[in-house]
């Protein structure tokens, strides 16, 4: 039979057990937002790639935690057509031949609003930046088509990826697609893959669709370029301006917390 000076010492035990879990679980929380921090710090956009192949299976694993992204009453919209080998070989050469056809499939099928301001300056700053890495002149319009042009290259990925949704969908459809394809690009990032999501896929859609056998009720909306990043290119060297938060942020009901 326990005495109540056991029972006591039982309760101690099992506080300071209790306290060692959450002192471990502390830690483990401090140590994966250190983690996810510097995976968030160290994804960007690379636009060269080695020729080092990426494993199917390493794709698949990709593509498994990305599946678990947000989705607006789980509707998960996205779908993905991944090319590697001849088939995105194939896809690169019939796009870049028909771009060069003076088509009428220059911009996205799905409508899209023209950018006004602060939008378009950061768009030139950005463009701006890189072309000068690259050595492109402002006005060059031969070296800025060629530029433009490896975005159907996947930038020399050994990977690319097309992603779609239905057309009966809605814009909210094309928020939880975002949410996928960052989620996406974070798992592949933790994983020392690169990326670069490219919305120029949504342009020359009739090739895309017909090399990739996209349904016609299917809109193409952007692609992903998956590989490991060339370091040694200039253009990799790039790190995109971000707004403080004070430019986007608006909060509300903080000042009645400090009173």
């Amino acid at each position: 039979m326990s005495t109540g000076a056991s029972r006591g010492d039982d309760v101690a035990r099992i506080t300071l057990r209790q306290l060692g879990y959450q002192t471990r679980a502390k830690a483990v929380t401090g140590e994966t937002s250190l983690l996810f921090d510097e995976v968030l710090r160290q994804r960007r956009s690379v636009r060269a790639f080695k020729s080092n192949p990426v494993p199917l299976a390493l794709v698949r694993e990709l593509l498994d935690c990305a599946r678990r992204a947000p989705s607006g009453t789980n509707i998960q919209p996205w779908k993905v057509h991944v090319v590697a080998g001849e088939t995105r070989r194939r896809l690169e050469a019939e796009v870049l031949a028909h771009r060069e056809t003076g088509p009428t499939d220059t911009s996205a099928e799905f409508p899209r609003a023209q950018r006004t301001e602060p939008y378009v300056t950061r768009a030139r700053t950005l463009g701006k930046a890189m072309y000068s890495l690259i050595g492109v002149p402002r006005g060059d319009l031969a070296a800025g088509w060629a530029q433009w042009g490896r975005n159907y290259k996947f930038f020399d990925a050994p990977v690319g990826l097309i992603f779609t949704i239905d057309k009966s969908l809605d814009c909210m459809s094309f928020l939880d697609t975002g949410m996928f394809i960052q989620t996406f690009l974070l798992a592949a990032k933790a994983r020392g893959l690169d990326t670069c999501p490219q919305g120029a896929w949504n342009a020359f859609w009739t090739v895309t669709r017909r090399v990739l056998n996209v349904p016609e009720d299917e809109w193409i909306v952007c692609g992903v370029s998956l590989g490991w990043a060339d370091e040694s290119h200039p253009v990799n060297t790039l790190v995109a301006e971000r707004e403080p938060i004070e430019a986007f942020a608006t909060f509300h009901g903080f000042e009645e917390d400090a009173a």
